[in-house]
This record gives structure tokens, C-alpha cells and sequence, in this order.
């Protein structure tokens, strides 16, 4: 589903050059979950922006269900990005003036997907991470925990092809972390999504069908 060939990303300052992946290959199957781990500068969300489409490579190419996003203009990438990819930050990025369906709700109305399914899969999403009497409340009230599995259910709601999470038990503890991962891992086995995440902790990667580990922009063995 995910198909990543010879990509290379190199930043530049000043006079010099500084490579940060050195021509990336993997695949990743529908429906596998993907831990990267690596120390801070190893390249892991550069790797992560340049799935996404947000960053551009220097060479190589993504191939997500068969389309190569970096082939697309900038138009094109936004709307491939709301169509079939999902996203789930460290810092849960939900918008504050939004009630808790409303969040959830806000990758439909995008794809313009028509209301009546779109309140339908917001009911069903609250259900499923435990949040059925909050879809009135606003994010400032709610636990970190409560927010990350908020945007869970964003990130899902409008049934992306591939789900990129960039550290999202990084502002919980260990409990609540462990919590949202289980309750993550299992609604991506649900929809069958392919998840990629990007991770320092054990415990995510533990979850994980694989693990790829990056040092200094390149793959190395566990």
C-alpha cells in the first residue's frame, strides 16, 4: 500500500549541504502498523513530512495506493492528503472553538461527505474510543488523554488509506499512553488502515508488527 524508493532529502545552510536521508527504501502492506524509532536528528520526521507530502524530496519517489504523490502538483497532494491519509500529532492539534464532534467531524466536511454519514460515523467513532457523552464538550476541558483519543477518531473518521501518528504518547504518561496506543493499534486493525508511526517509546514499538530503525538518515539492523 505504501511503496518508498531511493528517497533522499538534503537541507541546505549557507554554503554547505547537509543530507538527512540517504535513499530510504521500504514497503509497508494494507492494513500493517510500522514503528519508526530512531534518536532525535536520525531523520525520523523528515521521512514522516515527506510521506505525508508536506515536504518534498530531493530524489526518490512515494507510492501511496499506487499513486506517487510527489508527481502531483500542490493542488492535487492537498486533495490526495484529505481523501486517504490521516494524521495523529503529539500535541493532538485539535481546534479549540470545536466541540468534540465537531473535530471528529471536520475530515468529512473536507471530502464533503454528506451529513447524515457524517453524524453517523462521528456517533460510532465517539462509541468506539469511549467519549459517547462528550461530543458537546470543547477540547479545554478534557484530559490529555480524552484529547489524544479525540484525535484518534479525527484521523479516522474519514476511513484514510494510511494513517501517519508523529510521537502520540509523547505528552502522556505512561498509563494514559499506553491506553490511547491499545485503543489506536486496535480501531487501525478495525478499519483495516496501514499506520506508520514515529516513536521513542518501547511500548509503541512493542505494538507494532515491525519495527524500522534510523540512524544518521539511513536503516539500520535492530
Amino acid at each position: 500500500m505504501l511503496d518508498v524508493d531511493e528517497l533522499k532529502k538534503n537541507y541546505r545552510s549557507g554554503g554547505s549541504t547537509q543530507t538527512v536521508l540517504h535513499g530510504i527504501s521500504f514497503q509497508v502492506a494494507q492494513g500493517e502498523i510500522v514503528a519508526l524509532v530512531g534518536a532525535s536528528g536520525s531523520g525520523k520526521t523528515t521521512l514522516l513530512n515527506l510521506l505525508s507530502g508536506i515536504d518534498t524530496p530531493d530524489a526518490g519517489s512515494v507510492r501511496i495506493d499506487d499513486a506517487d504523490i510527489h508527481a502531483m502538483g500542490e493542488p492535487e497532494r492537498t486533495l490526495f492528503r484529505r481523501q486517504k491519509i490521516g494524521f495523529v500529532f503529539q500535541f493532538f492539534n485539535l481546534i479549540p472553538t470545536l466541540t468534540v464532534g465537531e473535530n471528529i467531524s471536520l475530515p468529512m466536511e473536507l471530502a464533503a461527505t454528506p451529513a447524515p454519514l457524517a453524524r453517523e460515523r462521528v456517533q460510532t467513532l465517539l462509541a468506539q474510543v469511549g467519549l459517547s457523552q462528550m461530543a458537546d464538550r470543547f477540547p479545554e476541558t478534557l484530559s490529555g488523554g480524552e484529547q489524544q483519543r479525540t484525535a484518534v477518531a479525527r484521523a479516522l473518521a474519514h476511513r484514510p488509506k494510511l494513517l501517519l501518528a508523529d510521537e502520540p504518547t509523547g505528552n502522556l504518561d505512561d498509563s494514559t499512553g499506553g491506553q490511547v496506543i491499545s485503543l489506536l493499534t486496535d480501531l487501525v486493525r478495525t478499519e483495516q488502515t496501514t499506520l506508520v508511526v514515529v516513536t521513542h517509546s518501547d511500548a509503541v514499538a512493542r505494538a507494532a508488527d515491525r519495527v524500522l530503525r534510523l540512524r544518521n538518515g539511513r536503516f539500520v539492523d535492530p
